[in-house]
């Protein structure tokens, strides 16, 4: 496909995204009065507006509260698992050792640790940023170990033939071939980071979109639940795409290599 055969990038960026909100929005109206469904059960988007106009001021002060339980958490686990990964990926026979050992404890259902936080941590909301690190820290380890580990031989032997240390090696070379892949991981870990403050939320109502949803769910009032739930969702897409475009701004080879 030549370039002038191309659709505009504003629309590609832009008009799909918002098209493709809109079409779901319709049918998701469509359904509702095509078959009567009561909004106990699932309420049209004109009664989640009306919901959220409401109390908009307590619904954005809960998700300002998700938001930064979800941020704080990213940001350490982010962190946290990049430099892990770092440590793993310089020698092999620590890697070989200690992976079996970060399998088996990713594979603890996060759930299960929830009523533990509360012994552990309390009601706090250092218990839901935990939570939030739990979910996402493993993804960003595992795909950056996986990108750190996918070097080209060739590559890293052009390295050594030009004299490069091993930390020369590893700036110029592997992180920047791993870059991608990193990203994967962290675009991944934005909802996960999310889904572990609510759990958190949940498990331990004080504040936060999760214990709207919560009580919402004890007064039955479920176009309330769905306005959180539309926040939340909201809040994934906002942050999904901050990743892309701090991956555009990183990685521009990467994209000019798969377009």
């Amino acid at each position: 496909m030549t370039d002038s055969s191309r659709p505009p990038q504003r629309w590609t960026n832009i008009g799909l995204p918002t098209l493709g909100t809109v079409l779901i929005i319709g049918l998701w109206w469509g359904i509702t009065r095509v078959f009567s469904i009561e909004p106990f059960f699932l309420p049209a988007p004109p009664d989640v507006v009306e919901s959220f106009l409401k109390i908009p001021q307590d619904l954005f002060k809960h998700a300002g509260v998700t938001l930064l339980e979800t941020v704080i958490g990213f940001g350490i686990a982010t962190v946290g698992a990049i430099l892990l990964a770092i440590l793993l990926a310089a020698s092999r026979t620590v890697e070989r050792m200690t992976f079996p050992a970060i399998a088996g404890i990713n594979a603890v259902p996060k759930v299960a640790l929830a009523p533990l936080l509360l012994i552990w941590v309390g009601i706090e909301p250092e218990a839901k940023v935990l939570m939030a690190i739990l979910l996402c820290f493993f993804p960003i380890l595992v795909a950056t170990m996986a990108g750190l580990s996918s070097t080209p031989a060739d590559l890293g032997e052009m390295a050594r033939s030009l004299s490069a240390s091993w930390w020369q090696t590893f700036i110029r070379v592997r992180l920047p071939w791993a870059l991608p892949q990193i990203f994967i991981g962290l675009k991944v870990a934005t909802s996960l980071a999310i889904i572990g403050a609510i759990i958190g939320e949940v498990v331990q109502p004080s504040q936060g979109l999760g214990y709207v949803i919560s009580s919402s769910g004890q007064s039955a009032d479920t176009p309330l639940a769905f306005a959180a739930l539309t926040l939340l969702a909201v809040m994934g897409a906002a942050l999904f795409y901050a990743m892309v475009g701090l991956e555009r701004i990183l990685v521009p080879w990467a994209r000019s290599i798969s377009s």
